[in-house]
């Protein structure tokens, strides 16, 4: 009788957060702003450089047009790294919304799941054994995270998991690969730790279509498959019990979850190391935006892009002689939100 009763309701109450045209209405209008900022910056971010290409010029160049100087300024050396930027920020944004959704907790990301550490752990074990120049780095990246999920996943499994335990346990498997990444740091030859180091910082600086190509064909495949997982994510918004009777797999669904957001945080680690904060910051910033229960994914890739790409213009323009990593713009940016959301959480709880 309790899931005749719970069932309908459940329903309506998925229905209400799909259709509902207040929210639609706003989620399209920020993700239309949003886009059309993206390709702004993106613009101005290709012209700029040693040598300075107006941002007209650079839009005929896209459009078939242009010198063949420019030509190759713009396809062959600025376009794979603005590429790389939008396609990172993006894939970390939608991983982050993903995991803060199944865990119910803004400060998720996927740092929390030990994904990015174990990424990083297995890059500087690379570059420390065989150098920078093996070409393994990216690899040993992507194998890194995926390594650590598996692992976290499997210590976090009592009869199912939980999203509380999963989070308690990326958190200790996260210190333990750090810990991992200092005791490489520390025998490595001292050209490998800078060069190491500067990775840890995340950077797209020098990236070449060999980066985005693998990148692009990830995304190209999960992010459909995240927003696939988007009757999942409502349901378990509901209690265990509602979202059974709603049909919904709650291991399985966990588990597609949790290896699709995976695979994007892992990827994107791979791709420009550990660009810290986006995965935790953007997803709420598109929660405030647009409302509703939960992060919106396409919003959230659309203001992940953004981000990541403004902080790429903001890392070569606040130096005149050197570049920051993009890494270190985006926590600058990201460490204050986190204390905002931390003090405001507690003065919740207490309240």
């Amino acid at each position: 009788m309790t899931a005749v009763l719970v069932r309908p309701a459940g329903r309506r109450l998925v229905r209400a957060g799909r259709f509902t045209t207040t929210v639609s209405a706003r989620s399209i209008a920020v993700g239309v702003a949003g886009l059309v900022a993206t390709v702004a910056v993106a613009v101005v971010g290709i012209g700029k450089g040693s040598f300075t290409i107006p941002p007209g010029d650079v839009v005929d160049v896209l459009l078939g047009g242009g010198t063949p100087a420019q030509r190759l300024i713009v396809l062959d050396l600025r376009l794979p790294r603005i590429l790389t930027a939008l396609l990172v920020g993006a894939a970390l944004a939608v991983s982050g919304a993903l995991t803060q959704t199944l865990t119910r907790n803004p400060l998720a990301s996927p740092d929390v799941l030990g994904v990015t550490n174990g990424a990083s752990l297995g890059a500087v074990a690379v570059v420390v054994l065989a150098g920078p120049a093996s070409g393994a780095v990216p690899l040993a990246a992507l194998a890194g995270g995926l390594l650590a999920a598996t692992l976290v996943y499997v210590l976090a499994w009592r009869r199912g998991v939980d999203g509380y335990r999963l989070v308690l346990v990326g958190l200790g498997f996260g210190e333990l690969a750090q810990s991992g990444v200092s005791w490489f740091l520390v025998r490595a030859e001292i050209v490998d730790a800078t060069r190491a180091t500067v990775w840890l910082n995340g950077s797209v600086a020098g990236a070449e279509w060999a980066q985005v190509r693998p990148l692009a064909a990830a995304l190209a495949v999960l992010l459909p498959l995240a927003v696939a997982t988007s009757f999942t994510l409502q349901a378990m918004q509901f209690d265990d019990d509602v979202a059974r009777s709603l049909g919904v797999r709650l291991q399985a669904g966990r588990l597609a979850v949790v290896l699709t957001a995976v695979a994007l945080a892992a990827g994107s680690v791979a791709a420009a190391g550990p660009i810290e904060f986006v995965a935790f910051v953007v997803p709420q910033i598109a929660l405030r935006l647009c409302g509703g229960s939960r992060p919106p994914l396409v919003v959230s890739a659309v203001l992940g892009a953004l981000l990541v790409s403004v902080a790429d213009l903001t890392a070569r323009s606040l130096l005149t002689d050197r570049e920051l990593p993009v890494g270190l713009v985006t926590a600058i940016v990201g460490a204050p939100y986190l204390l905002w959301l931390l003090v405001r959480t507690n003065r919740r709880m207490s309240a």
